[in-house]
């Protein structure tokens, strides 16, 4: 499982415009770090400080991405927790689409 996320997380962030910061996913045990200061996105494993941490669950996530959980809906029923700053976090959508 812990592939898989991190496989489709690297695949949409190539895709994406490089989003200007840098943003850390910490999806149960596994932590996925996009470094979008560049012209690109580029995904790695490590565990750096980030602009901005989004912490949730596995299955969280998958609800997110099938469009079965409404992001603001999950922020605020405390089942994805966002640290530092918000504006990145918006960029977020364009990861998970």
């Amino acid at each position: 499982m812990s592939n898989e996320i991190f496989t489709q997380l690297q695949n949409k962030a190539n895709e994406a415009e490089a989003i200007g910061g840098t943003l850390k996913f910490v999806i149960d045990d596994i932590t996925v770090f996009v470094d979008g200061t560049g012209n690109n996105n580029v995904v790695s494993q490590e565990d750096n400080e980030a602009d901005c941490t989004i912490s949730t669950s596995a299955s969280t996530l998958m609800e997110l991405q099938s469009g079965d959980l409404n992001p603001m809906m999950a922020v605020m029923g405390g089942k994805v927790k966002i640290a530092g700053d918000m504006g990145l976090a918006m960029k977020v959508q364009s990861l998970m689409s």
